[in-house]
């Protein structure tokens, strides 16, 4: 019963947001007070809390390795496959086409489904994905289609452009300035975010058997409490219906992209990680989670509305429910 209540339970709460915002009791951009307490506060302190609570091996990285690559490659996929497209759909399909929602979903539906062990092989996960949803695809997505950081596609003029116009530097010192100023972009893209910087904390801690104290863990508590409920309002509270034809067709075409590559990734998560089955099918579910809740975020920065992402979030959601029930039967069948 625990299998069907819990991620009912998550979904419940997007749809909670979602009617409150339509009812008036929140304003359409209430969801931003939401997300910096997410995602500079919530999620850094939940973050923590599993590091301080649960033993990390060294050995585990592997998984965050494999983590990194399946987050990694899509983007990248994206970005080669549509070239002919108009910059906007390539951004939101690069932004929302890849990533892993671990912390906020994978992490309550694995205690319900494997029990607390579970947790720890996909905190390790998380590590590798977190690297690309908390900046990497945001970097990589601006960088490769040349959208200048800190304003909207809108504020920059973009078009229907496969990318936005950018006359490469010839000049020297012009080039130097311009590598320079990538070189920020990056750094300040990773650096920048606050669960990054953390999982780098952590995972210094770890190879150093750095041990964080049962005070940490007590502190930290209440943040790990709150990060499922505080990220699933928040995206009821961002999630509108898809406007018009347009936007159901890039819905469909982010789920074209995150389904066949969730269940490649999780075939092969199960049949080469050379670890036991409990901690390959943590491995396996974690492929089949939703969006990132990071994904609506930069799509909100990039395109300067987060409403459609905030929908194929929580129509992933349902699908990675469905998806990672089925999967853990399969695998205990």
């Amino acid at each position: 019963m625990s299998v069907i209540i819990q991620p009912f339970t998550l979904l419940l709460i997007i749809a909670a947001g979602y009617v409150f915002k339509r009812t008036g009791l929140f304003s359409p951009k209430d969801y931003r007070v939401l997300q910096t307490a997410e995602f500079d506060l919530i999620l850094p302190g939940a973050i923590i809390y599993s590091f301080a609570t649960n033993p990390h091996e060294i050995s585990l990285l592997w998984i965050s390795v494999y983590a990194f690559i399946a987050a990694a490659l899509p983007p990248v996929m994206i970005f080669l496959s549509t070239r002919r497209r108009p910059v906007a759909d390539r951004a939101f399909l690069m932004l929302n086409g890849a990533g892993f929602n671990i912390g906020c979903f994978c992490f309550p539906m694995l205690q319900v489904l494997l029990g607390s062990s579970a947790i720890i092989p996909a905190a390790m996960f998380d590590i590798g994905n977190c690297v690309m949803v908390a900046a990497g695809t945001n970097v990589i997505t601006r960088t490769l289609l040349h959208i200048q950081p800190g304003i909207t596609l809108s504020q920059q003029h973009a078009g229907d452009s496969p990318v936005v116009p950018y006359a490469k530097p010839t000049d020297p010192q012009a080039k130097r300035l311009a590598r320079k100023s990538l070189f920020e972009a990056v750094a300040k893209g990773f650096l920048g975010s606050p669960s990054f910087d953390v999982y780098l904390i952590m995972i210094v801690f770890m190879c150093l058997d750095i041990h964080l104290p049962q005070w940490v863990a007590m502190m930290t508590q209440p943040f790990s409490a709150a990060n499922a409920f505080c990220s699933m309002l928040m995206v009821g509270m961002l999630t509108d219906a898809p406007a018009n034809r347009h936007d159901v067709r890039t819905v469909l075409e982010v789920l074209a992209w995150r389904i066949p590559c969730a269940i490649v990734f999780a075939f092969i998560a199960w049949h080469i990680l050379p670890f036991n089955a409990l901690i390959r099918e943590a491995v396996v579910l974690c492929c089949l989670s939703p969006i990132a809740i990071f994904s609506t975020m930069f799509t909100d920065k990039v395109l300067g509305n987060a409403k459609l992402a905030g929908f194929t979030l929580s129509v992933t959601a349902i699908l990675g429910t469905a998806m990672m029930v089925i999967a853990h039967t399969i695998i205990g069948a």
